[in-house]
């Protein structure tokens, strides 16, 4: 399955992407699924419905965490999650409540996921692809998950339509809960997808 699981809607004020061309447009370019992150919210499950929808296409909701050590992807039963926590609390708290973090673009030059929680076993998955970053970025990324054997996710981090679905995750099993998603996530049953698209460098904020 490709998923795209960072996607960010209108809820983000950076993001310009309202619920309906999210959902055509990346069934428009091959997605099975895509993962709504906005920053610091799951309102989007409150506009949209969530699970298997009836053509087949998934929708899942997590949100993009912001902390002090950078930004992270959770997933999990999160509607009433404490803002602002230091990653240090946050990411035990996730995996206390059987979810997942991704760490979101490391290396960026703003709000990257800080290199030592994966070192320390903190954080146990890698955005090894973001669509917002360099290819430097991104190479910097793969080489941290590979040098602590971690699973990586790919993301096209989208607030534009143009970069939907640019860089999903290949998910080797059927994707269909968020706790699908989770457990794939926590075992490495996934890994960016490339789709001969090249990585853009972007000076813009994700």
């Amino acid at each position: 399955m490709l998923i795209d699981v960072h996607v960010h809607t209108s809820i983000s004020p950076c993001s310009v992407l309202d619920m309906d061309t999210i959902l055509e447009v990346s069934r428009q370019r091959g997605m099975d699924g895509v993962c709504l992150t906005d920053h610091d919210t799951m309102d989007a499950a409150g506009v949209v419905r969530e699970g298997v929808q009836d053509d087949g296409f998934v929708v899942l909701v997590g949100m993009e965490y912001t902390t002090p050590q950078g930004d992270f992807l959770i997933f999990g039963p999160f509607e009433d999650i404490e803002r602002g926590m230091d990653a240090r609390d946050m990411l035990p708290f996730v995996r206390e409540a059987d979810g997942v973090a991704i760490g979101a673009h490391p290396y960026r030059g703003w709000r990257p996921a800080q290199q030592a929680l994966f070192k320390q076993g903190l954080c146990s998955v890698i955005e090894g692809v973001n669509g917002r970053n360099t290819v430097s970025e991104n190479l910097s990324a793969q080489v941290l998950a590979q040098k602590h054997g971690l699973p990586m996710s790919g993301g096209s981090d989208a607030h534009r339509t143009d970069e939907l679905s640019k860089f999903p995750t290949r998910f080797m099993d059927r994707i269909e809960s968020r706790e699908d998603l989770i457990r794939a996530l926590r075992l490495g049953r996934c890994e960016p997808a490339w789709l001969n698209q090249p990585v853009r460098k972007t000076s813009t904020t994700g």
